[in-house]
């Protein structure tokens, strides 16, 4: 018998992943990968552009396939490479007027698929679950950086 602790733990991976490819599937028909989309949106979302490598470290990914991924973005016309004014080796990454446009749709669907899945949970279960997903998420984040 699983401890409550190994539920949740299979759980949580089992349902991201699920989550994720739900919005694969309904991000389909514009011809995106989940790695693409989510490349995107995380430009799109940041106030500031973003390094090539600040982008990696974002998105939990190593720089050579960050490297690749924004190559293909590159060469689908929805992001540029623009030197760092500040750094003459760092390429910041800026999202094209299609890109923004591809965005403006990324958000949309995302946003009709959340009301859908999460339409009918009483809020207040469901800050209770975003709370403990953000501690964990922290106490993560930091576990091993105290030796």
């Amino acid at each position: 018998m699983n401890t409550l602790e190994e539920r949740f733990s299979g759980a949580l991976h089992s349902t991201a992943r699920a989550w994720k490819a739900a919005v694969d599937r309904r991000l389909k028909y514009l011809g995106l990968s989940q790695a693409s989309w989510t490349t995107i949106a995380v430009v799109a979302k940041t106030s500031a552009s973003m390094s090539q490598i600040e982008l990696a470290n974002q998105l939990g990914v190593e720089a050579a396939t960050m490297v690749s991924m924004i190559d293909r973005l590159v060469k689908a016309q929805l992001v540029t490479r623009e030197p760092s004014p500040s750094d003459r080796r760092i390429k910041l990454i800026v999202l094209t007027p299609a890109g923004m446009q591809l965005y403006g749709k990324v958000k949309a669907e995302a946003t009709v698929f959340r009301e859908e899945l999460l339409g009918d949970i009483d809020p207040q279960k469901l800050l209770v679950a975003t709370e403990l997903l953000e501690h964990l998420q922290r106490v993560a984040e930091s576990a091993g950086t105290s030796a």
